[in-house]
């Protein structure tokens, strides 16, 4: 059931910032998920036109991408899903790469993208994808859900999940709206999924 509604943009509202003055250009440098040579992702290259909101972006995207108490498999299943619910390309091609790296499958990763889960994910898997559902669907986890991910997280890393869920979900919507296009090598959806 995905619930998100509506078309999204299929060209750029706000065209990436090509010649950024030096102070941006210095945050941009600091985003990197990149090598080296190459121009900042489109998602930064956007939010540059704000250099405040660009670095206190990248503070709280850094903190959970980098700094997490939440392994990183784990937390790419909440942000693919994230992205799935919200039908945010962007978002859940960068996460395509980032969750392959992070060890997921492709055909975990194009589970994600589909309504239901097919067997064999386990248990913890599935409260995963469960919080994302709840949260972007009703913004709540529900006692069920919230029970069962207590059996294995602890206060400071719920608190965390929710951030995340949360955080993914602002991302989405601002690269939804401003119509940011994939970066050059970026896959879009799975074949099998349809948004």
């Amino acid at each position: 059931m995905n619930t998100a509604k509506g078309p999204r943009p299929d060209t750029p509202r706000l065209m990436p910032v090509t010649d950024p003055a030096p102070e941006v250009a210095e945050i941009l440098d600091g985003a990197a998920v990149r090598g080296p040579g190459e121009s900042s992702l489109n998602i930064f290259a956007t939010l540059a036109h704000n250099p405040r909101m660009l670095r206190r972006f990248n503070q709280l995207g850094g903190s959970l991408l980098f700094r997490s108490a939440i392994p990183d498999r784990e937390r790419e299943i909440v942000i693919l899903r994230v992205g799935w619910r919200a039908r945010s390309v962007y978002e859940f091609g960068q996460h395509t790469v980032i969750g392959r790296r992070a060890r997921l499958t492709d055909a975990e990763i194009e589970a994600l993208a589909s309504d239901v889960l097919p067997e064999g994910w386990s248990e913890e898997d599935q409260l995963l994808v469960r919080l994302a559902d709840e949260l972007c669907a009703n913004d709540c986890v529900s006692n069920e859900t919230w029970s069962g991910l207590s059996r294995r997280w602890g206060a400071a890393q719920l608190v965390e999940l929710l951030v995340l869920a949360g955080f993914y979900r602002l991302v989405s919507g601002f690269l939804n709206s401003t119509g940011v296009a994939l970066d050059p090598g970026v896959p879009g959806w799975p074949a099998s999924a349809q948004p």
